[in-house]
C-alpha cells in the first residue's frame, strides 16, 4: 500500500476532482475525540473541511520507470474552507463531502446533522476550487441521509446529479416509506436494515440537480443495483454486494460506473450502467478491506491515468476515526472492467 498523502492532519473520504489540469481533494477532516466507538458513528465528530491540491501523482504510478524517478508529490493545504459554525442549520458532524464545477461556479456538498439530529445535505458556493465557500442557510430541499456525490455529465447541457445515502448512522434505513424528509421513521434509527428471506437491499438515492446546483429538479429516486446472475435487486442479506454508503459516480467512454462501500464487510465495489439514473448491474470489487472499519473513495482520471483515492487508519495505528487519505493507480480491461493490476499487453 502507498503511504498517506496527507500527514499533518487526519483526513478521510477523499473526493478527488481535476479542474484546469490540477488535482483537488475534498476530504473529511478527522479529529481526536473522547467519544467511544459505536455503530452509530458518533466518534466521527468532524467540524470543518480543508481542500488540498497537487500537480502530480507520478510517485504513485504502477510503472517503476515513472515512480522511481518521481519526487514525492507536493500537497498544498488550502486551509479551512467551511466550518460547522458557518452553517445555521447544522448541529454537528460534518461528514464526507464532495465538490462540483458547473458554469464557472464551484459547489461544495456536505452532510451534517440538523438541530433535530437528523442528517441532511447542504451546499456552499464559491468562485474558486479552493473556496471560500458560502453556505446556503438551509439544507437542500428534499435532501436526507449522508455521503453526497455530485456528477456533472459531459452532455451538451452539463446535466448534473447528486447521489447520496448511508445505512446505520447515516439514517438511510429510516426512509423506507418514501424518498422525502417527511418519510423519516425514527423507529429505524441505529445499526438496523432490512434482512431475511426475500428482503431486498435498500437502494442509494439520486436526484437530478436543478440549473442552480442548489436544489433538485424533480423527485429523489432509488438508484437500482441489480445482481448480474438474476437481473433482480441485490438481496438485503448479501452484505458482500449490497450498498451501505460512500456513493461515487464516474464515466469512462459511454459507461457509467457507480461505486460504493459495503460497510460491515468493508469492500469497495462497483456497478455499471448506460444511464446516470440507472439501473446499474453489480460488476465486482475495487478494494479489499483496509486497516480500520470504514472505507470510502473516489475515482478520477488525471493526466491519462485512472486513480483510486481511499483511506485507511495506518497513520493512527488503527484508530477507526483517525484516518488518512491514500491513492493507487487502477486500470480497465478490454471489456471495461475495473482491475487493480496493469493488464498484460
Amino acid at each position: 500500500m502507498s503511504p498517506p498523502l496527507i500527514t499533518h492532519l487526519y483526513t478521510a473520504d477523499p473526493s478527488a476532482h481535476v479542474f484546469d489540469g490540477k488535482l483537488y481533494i475534498y476530504p473529511s477532516h478527522d479529529r481526536e475525540t473522547d467519544i467511544q466507538f459505536n455503530d452509530n458513528g458518533d466518534q466521527y465528530d468532524m467540524v470543518d473541511y480543508h481542500v488540498f491540491s497537487l500537480d502530480s501523482l507520478d510517485a504513485f504510478s504502477s510503472d517503476p520507470s515513472i515512480s522511481s524517478a518521481a519526487e514525492p508529490p507536493k500537497v498544498t493545504d488550502h486551509g479551512v474552507v467551511l466550518s460547522a459554525e458557518q452553517v445555521p442549520w447544522v448541529s454537528r458532524q460534518l461528514w464526507a463531502p464532495d465538490a462540483a464545477r458547473r458554469k464557472g461556479k464551484y459547489y461544495l456538498y456536505f452532510p451534517a446533522r440538523d438541530k433535530n439530529s437528523i442528517f441532511r445535505i447542504g451546499v456552499a458556493v464559491g468562485d474558486s476550487p479552493v473556496g471560500p465557500f458560502k453556505p446556503d442557510p438551509e439544507p437542500i430541499p428534499g435532501s436526507f441521509s449522508i455521503d453526497p456525490a455530485s456528477f456533472v455529465d459531459d452532455d451538451a447541457d452539463e446535466s448534473a446529479y447528486l447521489y447520496f445515502g448511508g445505512l446505520w448512522g447515516g439514517q438511510l434505513q429510516c426512509y423506507q416509506k418514501g424518498n422525502t424528509p417527511e418519510a423519516f421513521d425514527e423507529s429505524w434509527l441505529g445499526p438496523k436494515e432490512p434482512s431475511g428471506p426475500g428482503a431486498k437491499a435498500l437502494f442509494p438515492k439520486v436526484a437530478k440537480l436543478a440549473d442552480d446546483m442548489r436544489s433538485f429538479e424533480g423527485p429523489v429516486r432509488d438508484l437500482v443495483i441489480l445482481a448480474p446472475e438474476s437481473g433482480e435487486p441485490i438481496a438485503a442479506d448479501d452484505h458482500d454486494r449490497r450498498f451501505f454508503e460512500a456513493a461515487w459516480m464516474h464515466k469512462r467512454g459511454g459507461t457509467y460506473y457507480f461505486s460504493y462501500s459495503t460497510g460491515d464487510t468493508h469492500y469497495l465495489v462497483y456497478a455499471t450502467g448506460d444511464n446516470p439514473l440507472g439501473p446499474f448491474t453489480y460488476a465486482g470489487r475495487i478494494l479489499e478491506p483496509v486497516l480500520g472499519w470504514t472505507t470510502h473513495h473516489s475515482i478520477v482520471e488525471f493526466r491519462g491515468r485512472w486513480w483510486l483515492f481511499h483511506h485507511d487508519c495506518e497513520l493512527s495505528n488503527g484508530v477507526n476515526h483517525l484516518r488518512s487519505v491514500k491513492v493507487k493507480e487502477i486500470f480497465y480491461d478490454e471489456e471495461g472492467r475495473i482491475v487493480t493490476e496493469r493488464p498484460v499487453e
